[in-house]
Order: structure tokens, then sequence, then C-alpha cells
């Protein structure tokens, strides 16, 4: 470890504890606490990463997250960031977005070609000959996005957490730190919350040669932990903040919804770049990050240095980096000597040669154009633009950037929050007039001496208990920033050369932006989207703030006029595994499942329950199967479980005109004893339910609805009872009740013999309900058509399903009953043309397009949908659900559900539902067409593969007993 300096007092890596790790193929060796980016830049290794577009080499840059130059794999879990991943022992870790290597890298040759690439190139370049864009299309997607996804790896689950508190405080730098304490010093329950492994913010690396700062941090961080009422949560990050102070916190293990009263923001600022020539290579790093080497990891940033300066902090910068045994080549200072005060006292001390009103011209690059090898210093004019015409060549190998800060505002911005320009600061600070329970300290606030910072995070943790009723007396008045701006207003050379990099995520550079404002593109947001400033990774940490000042220079206007772009979760990145629902999925049986199981079915997931999708017999294959059990349903009698069905009892007074409100038919003058098919629609009109409505009392309906619908149905019908305010009770009785249905021509012939129930057609009619029992066994039975042949819905008590379905099985053997499961249901179904809410609908489709205009009640008042349906039904359709039928499709392939239909190259319906075999000997299917194809014998063409078309016939549906004699005069 070359760069590895002697130990040092608050370091945050253990010498005790070595680690050996793989970088790109070759074995280094780092200490417990490094992170990638320190252990490797320890072992003299500088090239870490290629950026993205032109694949340029790039090192350390902010060592806070706040670039993407070090992004590496382990071959399970890619797109990590080097600054923030902890080395672990053994792990082999490669860069992304190469090919052939970080060294070797052969689309580094992008760097060459990038003159062919400007600003919007991919708006305006392959579009012609148009016969080419697919294949441009391919090339660009492949060389699109960053990592390769593993889909073979499989996560750990990722928990989710519940938290609640009086004050969240974001950052547990002083401010932070000062904050919390106040608070809770007044009774507030406070969660402190902060991403590095350690609290202590910029305590821990800037100020770390005061014994004083060390002596407050200590007693700081022990008054911490002694106060029961604060919670320290470190490694964690404030990803979003959305209404009422509703805050997801991430870590690496879980996301935390927290719940809190009001938000402290002490988050600090994003050192922010200089703009020069070569201004990205390896070995050009920002002070805060050199500072961050030094004094946390160990790390030499590099031998010789120069530092460009803008603000007081580039001289304790260099300071830091003479007692680091850097040798400081000299000071570069943007700013003239008259505005710095005694700011270069103790480095004129260290015999360091300061330039000022000089820049960074340029970074001339090694040969290998992998590290800095000289430092261009040119001297600014009166305007800030450089004199080329004499220039000082400096050799180092070190650039070391410190010219201003930007506010880690993101928590603030979602809040609420809004910011304004300060010229004593030259930086965005937080305006008055913030949402009530959001309060702002520290640097976000402009506040940059560590004294000023712990004097206002007290005040703003008073004002934060103040407003929760906790604190009384007058409060502390807010701190102002003295001496010369901590932020240069302008820290950018233009150079000739189009490697002075503004967004080192997107490779961005100065000349970019002034191309699209040519362009027209002279607003903020315009602007970002067009040159795709702030949209990488990186989400604008580094470059939003130099893109508004360049926007606002282009625009000969203030940086307040020009405004600021949007900040939306997240802040950092977050793992999916984080934002995914739950892994498992609660699966429900019916109480017939293990007889199931024993007679070979073979189950599938529908909804949330496990059913049979056919039964096994024999070495038949799957379709065979189940053709077989929808033969015997039409042929004889098969039996089907049903106690999937939704089931609900809704019962009082307004039990009829709730029902007549909810569903589109009519149901006040439903007779006891009788069913009728209810369609349900939400507000725009669209189906979302159907089902059969029972009148067992004059007060008292049983309903049923679909299986992977009644859940969301039930939730709906209880919502608009207490809109109505009507007397009515809701019961979801779906689990309390098995269901079958049993069905076939010889279906009577089974069921009389083991009910007390009349079955004879003139007793029981088709649309009939009776209750009963079947085999002692208290039964409602629905005398229902949903297969098209004479059928008999049975509903028992869940505790007695499996005796009455096993009496029924045993009673049947005569006509040789058999279980049929879901698809041959799907398959006698469609037959018959019934459709499925879900399946042959959308979340679009409303009735007339679905053919069940009729079910809509005439003239009724009032009913969800009504209104909408009002207007529909005035307006031409501009789809139709049919019938297909194909006749000529000898051994040819046949479509799949949703495959498209085709009319002159465009689309013009799909598929909804397909069946490849019927009992009527030819496959047939329910498809939306366009309207002026829906007439009956009109030929339609399906696409099946690329080029490939079949031919279906539009028919009239039902496909089976159109007449329904099966079913109506059995």
């Amino acid at each position: 470890m070359s760069r590895r300096l002697p130990p040092r007092e608050g370091e945050w890596i253990d010498r005790q504890t070595p680690v050996e790790f793989w970088f790109e193929g070759t074995r280094y060796q780092g200490f417990a606490g490094d992170v990638l980016s320190s252990a490797l830049w320890a072992n003299g290794v500088q090239l870490l990463g290629r950026s993205f577009k032109y694949h340029r080499p790039r090192g350390v840059y902010s060592l806070m997250n706040h670039d993407i130059n070090v992004m590496v794999t382990d071959g399970t879990t890619f797109n990590q960031r080097g600054d923030t991943l902890a080395i672990r022992p053994g792990a082999r870790y490669t860069a992304v977005n190469t090919v052939g290597g970080v060294k070797r890298d052969r689309l580094k040759i992008m760097d060459r070609l990038s003159r062919f690439f400007p600003i919007g190139f991919y708006y305006k370049a392959f579009h012609t000959p148009r016969w080419l864009f697919p294949f441009y299309e391919n090339q660009m997607r492949k060389a699109a996005g960053l990592g390769k996804i593993d889909p073979r790896h499989r996560s750990a689950p990722s928990p989710k957490d519940y938290a609640f508190c009086d004050l969240l405080v974001v950052g547990a730098g002083p401010a932070g730190l000062a904050g919390a304490i106040a608070a809770a010093e007044q009774g507030l329950k406070v969660m402190l919350v902060d991403e590095q492994p350690h609290a202590g913010g910029s305590f821990n690396w800037q100020w770390t040669g005061d014994a004083a700062v060390l002596q407050k941090r200590a007693e700081l961080l022990q008054r911490v932990a002694e106060m029961e009422n604060i919670e320290v949560r470190l490694q964690t990050q404030v990803a979003g903040c959305y209404g009422d102070y509703w805050i997801a916190l991430v870590d690496s293990e879980r996301l935390t919804k927290v719940r809190a009263k009001s938000l402290l923001v002490a988050a600090g600022c994003f050192e922010q770049p200089a703009v020069f020539q070569n201004n990205d290579l390896p070995g050009v790093m920002l002070g805060s990050a050199a500072q961050r080497l030094i004094q946390l990891y160990a790390v030499q940033p590099c031998k010789r240095a120069v530092v460009l300066a803008g603000n007081s902090h580039g001289y304790r910068v260099a300071t830091d980096l003479q007692q680091a045994g850097v040798e400081v080549a000299a000071v570069v200072d943007l700013r003239a000597e008259e505005a710095t005060g005694n700011e270069g006292d103790a480095v004129k001390a260290l015999g360091i040669p300061i330039h000022y009103q000089h820049t960074i011209y340029e970074a001339e690059p090694t040969a290998d154009k992998c590290g800095v090898q000289a430092a261009v210093v040119a001297q600014l004019d009166q305007e800030n633009q450089p004199q080329t015409a004499s220039t000082v060549r400096i050799e180092c190998d070190g650039i070391i950037v410190s010219v201003g800060w930007s506010p880690n505002a993101s928590a603030y911005y979602q809040a609420g929050g809004r910011f304004i320009y300060a010229e004593d600061v030259e930086q965005l600070i937080p305006k008055a007039d913030a949402p009530a329970g959001l309060y702002a300290a520290g640097r976000l606030n402009g506040v940059y001496d560590w004294i000023e910072q712990l004097a206002d995070g007290t005040r703003a943790g008073l004002e934060a208990a103040a407003g929760l009723g906790h604190a009384d007396g007058a409060l502390p008045a807010a701190q102002k920033h003295a001496g010369s701006p901590p932020s240069h207003p302008w820290p950018i050379v233009s150079h000739p050369g189009k490697k002075n990099f503004v967004d080192l995520d997107e490779d961005l550079h100065l000349a970019d932006f002034k191309n699209a404002h040519q362009e027209g593109f002279d607003n903020i947001e315009l602007m970002k989207r067009y040159t795709t400033v702030g949209m990488g990774p990186s989400q604008g940490k580094l470059s939003n703030m130099n893109a508004v000042r360049i926007l606002a220079k282009l625009n000969e206007s203030s940086i307040n006029e020009t405004g600021t772009t949007t900040a939306r979760p997240f802040y950092q990145p977050v793992p999916l595994k984080h934002l995914a629902g739950r892994r498992f999925h609660p699966q429900r049986r019916t109480p017939l499942n293990d007889w199931h199981e024993r007679s070979q079915a073979v189950m599938m997931h529908s909804g949330a329950w496990l059913r049979p999708e056919y039964y096994q017999v024999g070495g038949k294959n799957r379709e065979a199967c189940i053709f077989a059990e929808a033969t015997q349903v039409r042929m004889q009698v098969g039996m089907i479980d049903v106690s999937t069905l939704g089931k609900l009892e809704v019962c009082g007074p307004d039990a009829a005109e709730f029902l007549e409100r909810i569903y589109t038919g009519r149901f006040q003058k439903q007779e006891p004893g009788r069913l009728r098919y209810g369609l349900a629609c939400d507000e725009s009109g669209v189906i979302i339910e159907d089902g059969v409505i029972a009148r067992l009392e004059a007060e008292r309906f049983y309903v049923t609805a679909t299986s992977s619908g009644v859940a969301a149905f039930y939730r709906e019908l209880q919502r608009w009872a207490l809109i109505w305010n009507l007397n009515v009770t809701l019961v979801n009785a779906t689990g309390q009740y098995a269901a079958l249905n049993i069905a076939g021509p010889e279906s009577r012939s089974v069921l009389q013999k083991l009910t007390d129930v009349d079955l004879s057609p003139e007793a029981f009619p088709y649309l009939g309900l009776r209750e009963g029992t079947v085999v002692g066994v208290p039964a409602r039975l629905m005398r229902v058509g949903f297969v098209g042949e004479l059928g008999y819905e049975i509903h028992v008590p869940a505790s007695q399903g499996l005796q009455v379905w096993t009496a029924l099985m045993q009673a049947g053997q005569e006509y040789e009953i058999q279980p049929f499961g879901v698809e041959a249901q799907r398959l006698l179904r469609l037959e018959k043309g019934h459709l499925i809410v879900g399946q042959d609908t959308d979340a679009l489709t409303n009735p007339f397009e679905a053919n069940a205009g009729w079910a809509i009640g005439k003239q009724k008042p009032f009913f969800v949908g009504g209104r909408s349906l009002e207007i529909a039904a005035r307006k031409p359709l501009t789809r139709q659900l049919v019938g297909l039928v194909f006749s000529d499709h000898g051994n040819t392939a046949l479509p799949e559900e949703c495959q498209l239909i085709i009319q002159d190259g465009e689309i013009v319906g799909r598929i909804t539902s397909m069946a490849k075999h019927s009992t009527l000997g030819k496959p047939l299917a329910l498809a939306f067409v366009r309207p002026d194809l829906a007439a009956p014998e009109t030929r339609v063409s399906i696409r099946i593969a690329p080029g490939q078309l079949i031919h279906a016939q539009v028919s009239t549906t039902p496909f089976y007993d159109p007449e329904n004699q099966r079913q109506d005069l059995a």
C-alpha cells in the first residue's frame, strides 16, 4: 500500500484487520473500514473506472458517492459505488461499462470519436435511411446502461420497517448533532439519520487538526449517546420525503417508513467541481475528497499537488496536504488578493506559492492519459477570462479543487421548501417561507464556521421544539455567514478543446451547453432534458449548480431568474428489492384441495388460490385431458370445485337499493328464490366485476363475484355504503362456504338422489335459487349455466364441502362422472361466448364494447358509472368483442391469447380468449376488433409470428347451443 499514511487519530480503518481483495484480476490489500476507492488509491491504483459515453479514464473525485467514477460489480451485485462499498475479504471486483477491462477497454475509442456525437445527436441521427434504424437502435441499446443483470441471481429478502418520531434530523454533522440535542433536551423524540458509517460529518475530515474541534465532537457524540430520546441511524439515507412528513429511510437491509411530526435538514453541501480542460482525469479531485482520503482512510492523495481555490477552504486543504507529506507546488486562487483577506497566511508560512486571480486552464495528461503530469495556469482578466498568451506549466500528479458548494437540498425540496440564491455566500439557501414543521441548519443554511454551525443547529432544534409546543421563551437568532463567500460565482474556464466537463456522469462539456442554448433550449428544465445534465446516476449533485450558472450567463440573467431543476426521490440509488412488494404470495386452498391432489389434479395459481387446472389421466397430454373433461360435461356429467368464487352477503332495509346503485341491472322487483346476472362498473363506466345476485329474502341477497376480484370489489362496496349512508350490512363470506358446480345432461339425475329439493324443471327453473339439504348438509342451490349445460351450483359450509363432494362423486359413478378443472371450464364457457372479466375485458372496457349493453337497466335513474355510459352510448364504438372461428387451419400454428389482429399493416384488434381444441371440432376465440370488422363472416388476419399471419372468420356467439335449449329448457 504505497500511499498509506502512518496511523491518524479518528481514522476509520482497522489496521489490525487486513483485507485481501481482487480488482480487475489483480490482488490487493486494504484494511477493514476501507471502501474500494480508498483501498485502491492506497495501493497506487488511479485508473478505477471508465466514463459512460466516451469511456474516459476516471479515478477518485468526490469520495462521497457524489459521482460514479468508480462503479463495479462483484459478480453477484452490479453497479456498486466504490466510494461507499466496504471491501470484503476475497471479493472480486470488476469495473462496469468496459469491454476488455478497465485498462484495455476497447470502447475507449469513443473518446476519439466524440466530435461525431454532439449534444442531442441521438435525437437527430440514425433516422435515415429508415430501413437501417432497427440496426442503429439495436446497437444503441447494447451500448446504453451501466452494468449487466444476472438473471440467475436471487437476492435475499428485504424486510420493511415502520417508525415514528417528533423530529427527524437529516445529517449528523455539527449542525445536525446540535439540533438533535437541543430538541431532545426539550422532550422531543428525535431520530438522527446520516448516510455515513460514523457520526460527526465535517468534524471528521475538515477540522481534525484543531484540538477544540476534536473535544467538541467527543462531547456532542457522548451527549447523543446518553439521551434515551435520540435514536441514531447511521449508513442510512433519507431517500424521499412525502406528504405530512412521511419519510423513506433506506439502509443496506431495509426500507423504513417513518412518520415524523417535523423535519430538520442539516445535510450539508456537495463540494462543486471547477470546469477546465481535462478536469476529469484521475488525479483531479475535490478538496473534500483529498481531506477524506487523508483523515478517514490515511491515504496520501498524491505526491505533488496544485490546489485550485475559490474560497478559504482551499487554503485549509493545502495545509492538510502539506501536513500529510504532499508537496504543494502552488495554490491557484480564482480571486484577487484583496478579496481573500488573511486566508493565505498559514499557506505562505509553509512556503507555498500563491497565484492570485489565476485559474487552471488545463490539466496536462500523462502519456497514457490515465493521470495528471502538470497543471497549466493562466491569469484571469477583469471579466474572469483566462489570458492564454502567457501561461505557466506546473508539474504535479494531483490537482485538488476547492471552489464552492451546493446545498444537499433533496429532502428540503421534497418537503416543500424552496431556495433563493444569496450573493453573500454565492449559494442557494432556503427561503424564509418554509412549510410548518420544516427547518434547515448548517451549511444548507449558508453557515460554514463550525462554531456558527453549532449555534445554527441549536437554533433550529429549539424552533422545532417550539413548533410542537415543547419550548418557551425567546429563540436564538439565525446565524449569518461572515467573511468572503464560501463559493466562487464562476469557477468555469472556457477552452477551445472539448474536454472541460460539466457533468462527469454524462460526459457533458461546456460547449454542449452553448450549442443547446443556440438551438433554443434556454429554460433550465428544457436544457436538462436536451443535454441530459443531472440525469445520470448521480442526479446532478456535482453538475446542476454549474449548469444553472452557465445557462444564467448565456441568458444574461440572474440565477434566481434562471431557477433550478426539481429534486425528486431518490436522493441516492435505492436497491429495487427494498421497493419491491412482499416476496411471499398468500396462497389459499379450497376445502377440497387434498381430494384434488389425491386425484392427480395438476394445480395452478388463480389469483391467491390454488386450483385444479386439469386432472391427469393415464398417459394423456394436457390438451387431451382438458378436452376429455369438457366432452364428459357435454355428454354426461362433470363436477368442478368453485369454492374460490367470491361470496358476499348483502342485508338490510336498503339492500336492494344498494345493489341497484352498484350494478347496471335492476333488483328492486327481483323475487326471492330467483337469480339475476349482475354487471358492475366504476365511475368511468369500465367493467370491474360480474356475478349472480340471488335474492334469499326481501332484505337479504347472496352475491357471487370473480375469484380474483372479490377482495377489491368488497372494499369498493364498503366505500360506497359509507358514502351513501345506506342501511345495509355487508359480509364477505368467501371463505365460509365451499361451492361446487355439477353440470351436464345427467346432473339432475345425480343430484336428485342426495337432496330434498325438488329439481324438476317446473319446481326449479333456470336461474332459480332453492335452499335445502344435500346429503343432510344445509345447502343453497342455484341453477346456473356458465358452461352452457344443465347445471347446479351448490354452496355449503366449508367444513362440510368434502362430504358433499365425495357423496356426489359416488352417486354419479353410474354416469361416469368426472371432475373437471379450470381449463375445461374456460373452454366450455368460451363455446357459450361468456366473457371473463379481466381476461376478455381490460382496464378500459365498457359494457357496449363487450356486447353487454343488455345488462344495463332501462331508464335507471342512477348507478355507478351510469353518467359515463350515457356519454359512451352517444359515441361510436372504437372496438367490439366478437367470436372468431378457425375453419381452415389444418396443421398450421394457431394464435395465442393477446396476439394482434392486423389489417393493411395496422393493429385493429387482439385475441382475448383462445381454444385450439373445442367440442365443436374447430378452434374458437374471442377477440376485440374494430367495429367495421365485427360483422359475421368477416375475414380477419392474426399475426402469430414476424411475417406470419393466420386467418379467421368473425362468428356470432354463442358458438354452442345458440338457442340455450340445453340449460333453459332442460
